[in-house]
């Protein structure tokens, strides 16, 4: 393998020339199997190839993650999926791997976000994920191998453009790190703590329950974090992210943008989404962006004009007493923070995903406030004592 390799431009078409490179006279980690990662898809392989390879190491199921614009829309386990999961994910109509799983889970849950994302996923991939990529708007993946026959359907997609690129999963970099900004190199030692079980011994709140499910998704929230650009906040439940909210200056931002993602999520599954009347051969992307207007309350007059060319009738949106009805049925979600809660607003806003069980590093003045917040709603708080910035 090269120690360099050439790229078409950085991270803009006026940005040229650029690379990647190895400091040290050692081969790159990686190898491009087919097509031409840009500077952007290389920043998003690497960092969410470190996401899935902690997830498999701490849960010990396939790990998958969809990443745009360096922090993740989506990542996931192989937890199995129910009918409706699976028609919500467009994906009940095709064969799924464990891995497959995983990935239509990272997919699935913000299916916007995740358009032309960039996956990376844990294991070696096998013939049912290559098949479901090779239907899917994406940009590349990463892994740490590739199937044969799972090898030749990606090379074809995109007419051979697709970057797939593999990934020494031995690899380990140095200790420290370094990074440029305008001339000056910052080094710092590199974010490699791993999570451990003590991260989540010490319950705060009066309530102590912490089953083995909600650790196994603060367990995701952690190491999600970790990759997402901060400020960030990150819902899960079912062995997988169901929001994320990154890179907000404020932290009852991140709070509501995470769940409004979440609150989407939720409101896919509502038998009126199930059953929307779309006009036969209409493609998915279309259908997630008639889906998304369909569930916003305050669609316009011009948005629904477009929906005669999707559905064969007009249909029936969900009130305010019917959205917030099927949302009350959300339960025993995680939220996690990347840093602690400065006010209680954060934790307010929760409540209305459904948010049972809360990780964060604590360190407040106002822990108290925080604390007793969870205390009013019933919740389960953790702090972990660890902050995970990434930036």
């Amino acid at each position: 393998m090269p120690s360099s390799l050439p790229l078409r431009y950085g991270a803009n078409p006026q940005q040229a020339p650029a690379r990647v490179f190895m400091k040290s006279d050692i081969d790159l980690p990686i190898t491009v199997l087919s097509g031409s990662p840009g500077y952007i898809n290389l920043l998003d392989a690497l960092n969410s190839w470190q996401l899935v390879r902690e997830l498999k190491t701490a849960i010990n199921l396939p790990a998958a993650a969809s990443f745009k614009h360096v922090s993740p829309s989506g990542a996931a386990v192989a937890t199995p999926l129910s009918d409706v999961l699976k028609k919500i994910y467009f994906v009940d109509d095709i064969e799924l791997s464990p891995l497959a799983t995983a990935y239509a889970r990272a997919r699935g849950v913000d299916r916007m976000s995740s358009f032309g994302d960039w996956i990376a996923l844990s294991e070696s991939v096998d013939i049912p994920t290559a098949r479901l990529i090779s239907r899917e708007v994406s940009d590349g993946v990463i892994a740490p191998a590739y199937e044969p026959e799972a090898l030749e359907i990606l090379k074809k997609k995109k007419q051979g453009k697709y970057s797939v690129v593999q990934i020494d999963p031995a690899y380990e970099p140095s200790d420290l790190e370094t990074r440029d900004v305008f001339g000056i190199t910052f080094e710092q030692h590199r974010h490699d703590r791993l999570v451990t079980p003590a991260d989540f011994a010490n319950i705060v709140t009066k309530n102590k329950e912490l089953p083995e499910s909600a650790v196994r998704d603060m367990l995701i929230t952690w190491i999600t974090l970790k990759y997402t650009q901060s400020n960030s906040v990150c819902y899960a439940v079912d062995g997988q992210v169901i929001g994320v909210g990154a890179g907000q200056q404020s932290r009852v931002h991140c709070a509501r943008l995470a769940g409004s993602k979440a609150d989407l999520w939720r409101l896919r599954q509502h038998p009126s989404v199930l059953n929307l009347p779309f006009k036969p051969g209409i493609k998915r992307p279309d259908r997630d962006n008639a889906i998304d207007q369909f569930l916003q309350p305050d669609v316009t007059d011009a948005e629904k004009s477009n929906w005669a060319n999707v559905f064969t009738e007009l249909p029936h949106q969900l009130s305010v007493t019917e959205r917030r009805a099927w949302l009350d049925g959300l339960s025993d979600v995680v939220l996690g923070s990347d840093a602690f809660f400065p006010f209680r607003d954060s934790i307010d806003r929760a409540v209305q995903s459904g948010v049972k069980y809360v990780l964060q590093p604590g360190g407040s003045n106002r822990d108290e406030d925080v604390i007793a917040a969870c205390d009013e709603y019933g919740m389960t708080m953790v702090f972990s004592g660890v902050r995970l910035f990434h930036h």
